[in-house]
């Protein structure tokens, strides 16, 4: 076993928003580091300075069941520091957590979630002013860059497209190993999570939806299409589908950009996953680069999900979008700022000379055109 420990980009931050009278919501999905990251933390304290909950376990619905202000300072006594792990499996939590933030004087509040809808529904209205979120993704080239050398970085770029940035990977030697715990990670979590939902009546077609998306990764998708291809499920159901999808962080969409000019195509979404190696033990395919006829799909996802941590973790403000046009101009990511506007092209072959679409250059000259390959993506991303 590799005792490799990557830090954590948001660790600070994440520090400084522990504060009286206040929720610290951290949101992911499951098994990229959240849990760990907050024992890190809880390791620099006393263990008579605060309480740790696992929201899954029944015992601490029972604790805190009486929504009494009585019952929560009985249950933390002088304790001035409440941690619930999966916090969103607690009945009621968000009206729970209010009461006891406004009258338990002194009070600091943590809570993990690994579902968006879940924690977000139940926390949203009772904690408005009262709560600050954090998102963490799986590891990025950013936290590895902390660590490692260039040629350390270069070396694992290729497992890292077909792997993805799973914390637990690194502590796995063996290359069948790391599949087996990505199995793991979509069969007894990913999936798990999505069949707790009320509504989801077919689960067989939820991952039927999952492969589809995997195989269209930086293409347009059709919801009517997918609905047609998944056979007896309406369009209604594929998007509920697709919209719980993101709401435990498994993939995430970006739509067309416009600036109203007929050609532009902007009704689509193109989706991506956060993470290769969940997106390749969908489609069930761990082959090496030279043997794989999607390259160009992983390494866009790849820059695509990096680009989005860097993003979150830098405070980097911008709206995404592809841009493509009606005669099949195409640019794969625009960024929009500040009032300003960055074009991306992502090619694998770092020889392919690429310029910006002619209909891009006339329509915005004075966005930037950049094309992102493996000799330059470490400047895009960290």
């Amino acid at each position: 076993m590799n005792e490799k420990h990557v830090d954590r980009a948001i660790f600070e931050e994440f520090k400084s928003k522990v504060r009286p009278q206040k929720v610290l919501i951290l949101l992911g999905a499951r098994r990229v580091g959240k849990t760990e990251m907050i024992k890190k933390y809880l390791s620099e304290l006393s263990p008579d300075d605060y309480q740790f909950h696992n929201g899954e376990d029944q015992k601490t619905w029972e604790l805190f069941a009486d929504r009494t202000v009585i019952n929560y300072k009985r249950v933390l006594g002088d304790k001035k520091l409440l941690v619930i792990d999966e916090a969103q499996k607690i009945p009621e939590i968000g009206i729970k957590l209010k009461l006891m933030i406004d009258s338990i004087k002194g009070l600091r509040i943590i809570v993990t979630g690994s579902s968006v809808f879940d924690l977000t529904n139940k926390l949203g209205e009772p904690l408005l002013g009262r709560a600050s979120t954090l998102r963490l993704f799986p590891l990025s080239q950013m936290e590895f860059a902390e660590s490692e050398s260039y040629p350390d970085t270069a070396g694992k770029l290729e497992e890292r497209l077909i792997l993805g940035g799973y914390p637990e990977l690194e502590h796995i030697d063996n290359w069948n190993e790391k599949i087996e715990y990505l199995d793991d990670v979509v069969g007894a979590n990913l999936i798990r999570d999505i069949l707790e939902y009320e509504g989801v009546k077919k689960p067989e077609k939820i991952m039927d939806l999952l492969r589809l998306i995997a195989f269209q990764v930086g293409k347009e998708v059709n919801v009517e299409e997918l609905a047609n291809n998944l056979k007896d499920i309406s369009r209604n159901t594929v998007e509920n589908y697709l919209d719980l999808l993101s709401k435990v962080f498994i993939i995430y969409n970006i739509r067309g950009f416009s600036r109203n000019l007929r050609k532009e195509v902007t009704k689509s979404s193109r989706w991506y996953f956060y993470d290769n190696g969940i997106r390749n033990t969908i489609i069930r395919n761990f082959n090496k680069l030279n043997m794989r006829q999607d390259v160009g799909e992983l390494w866009e996802n790849y820059l695509m999900a990096e680009r989005m941590k860097y993003n979150s973790y830098s405070k980097k403000r911008v709206n995404q979008y592809f841009w493509r046009t009606y005669d099949q101009q195409e640019i794969d990511l625009i960024e929009e700022g500040g009032g300003i506007l960055h074009a991306y092209e992502f090619k694998w072959n770092a020889k392919k000379r690429v310029k910006a679409p002619g209909g891009w250059s006339r329509a915005y000259p004075e966005a930037s055109f950049e094309t992102v390959n493996p000799n330059n993506y470490l400047d895009f991303i960290t």
